[in-house]
């Protein structure tokens, strides 16, 4: 019964709230683009509701950056400023609300 009442809350606030989170989409989807470049979003597998594994979707906050051999550098040399502040902010969790909406978490 508390998983019901859950997820009716989560859906009613997120359906309420959602102009103001489509604009705020809209802001950081092309600053995104145009600090970090293609892809906007980053996605990984976790385990959610059940232990069932699903794709969690954030905007992305690092660079591709390699090293001579092709490996990728270590976070703290990927992260952005940009990067930084949208995860200080926690505006790179705004697309796992997809998941929410979904039923993952």
């Amino acid at each position: 019964m508390m998983v019901n009442i859950n997820r009716v809350l989560n859906l009613f606030l997120i359906l309420l709230f959602l102009p103001m989170l489509l604009s705020i989409f809209l802001l950081l989807i092309p600053l995104v683009l145009i600090q970090l470049n293609f892809p906007i979003f980053f996605s990984q597998s976790r385990p959610g509701l059940k232990g069932k594994i699903f794709k969690i979707y954030k905007f992305r906050t690092m660079i591709n950056k390699r090293n001579n051999e092709g490996v990728l550098l270590p976070d703290e040399l990927r992260l952005t400023k940009f990067g930084k502040f949208l995860r200080s902010t926690s505006l790179d969790e705004l697309p796992s609300l997809w998941n929410v909406l979904k039923g993952d978490m």
